[in-house]
This record gives structure tokens, sequence and C-alpha cells, in this order.
């Protein structure tokens, strides 16, 4: 089992930046891709990006955040992080961590059916 724990939300203005934090505990070395969801009040949970797709570690993203937001890990891919810049107010969410054993597509990083792990999730709000 994997347990995530996300952490680094808040609140901030239109243009402003954020780190979100996911520390993965557990049997980690079994996990293959990581990513960042994100989910909106009535809205579905819509892939941001993810790490170690393809089966490698390949990152992709999500066309609405390309250029504002960059994915990475520590070195032990024990810590996946997402650092959002240029934020705007289309980007409040609750923000999810997610996890696999496999290496999921490139174009499959979206679906949240191919991840078995999931964190709790951190708010973030944009104001403008």
């Amino acid at each position: 089992q994997v347990q995530l724990v996300e952490s680094g939300g808040g609140s901030v203005q239109a243009g402003g930046s954020l780190r979100l934090s996911c520390a993965a505990s557990g049997y980690t070395y079994t996990m293959d891709s990581m990513a960042w969801f994100r989910q909106a009040p009535g809205k579905e949970r819509e892939g941001v990006g993810a790490i170690g797709t393809n089966g490698g570690g390949g990152i992709v993203y999500a066309d609405s955040v390309k250029g504002r937001f960059t994915i990475s890990q520590d070195d032990a891919k024990n810590t996946l992080y997402l650092q959002m810049n240029s934020l705007k107010p289309e980007d409040t969410a609750m923000y999810y961590c997610a996890a696999d054993d496999l290496s999921v597509s490139s174009s499959g990083y979206c679906f949240p059916l191919e991840y078995n792990y999931w964190g709790q999730g951190t708010q973030v709000t944009v104001s403008s």
C-alpha cells in the first residue's frame, strides 16, 4: 500500500505562485507514475499533469497549465511537487496527488481510473 499526503495549498491573488507537495510513504518502490489532479466545485476531476509516463520519466501537462505549472520529484521519488506560477482564478480547486504501480501513457495520464492511490487533497484558491 502507498499513502499520499498533499500540502502547500492556500489562498493567493491572481498572478501569484504556490508550490504543492505530495509526500509518499509505504511501498513507494512499487510506484511508477505519479500525477496531479484538481477538482473545482460542480466539475469533474481534471488531470493537471503526470510524471513517469510511457514507461520512463516522461512528464505531461494539461494544455490549460502548460508554461505555468511544473511537476518534479525528489531524487528518491518519494515526494512529488507542483510549482504553480501565474495563477488564475480558474485554477481554484482542490488539488489531489495520485500514483500507480504501472506506468500510464501520455494520453491516459488524465484519467482518474488509471491510478490506484490518492491523497486527501489540498485546497488552492486564487482571487482576482
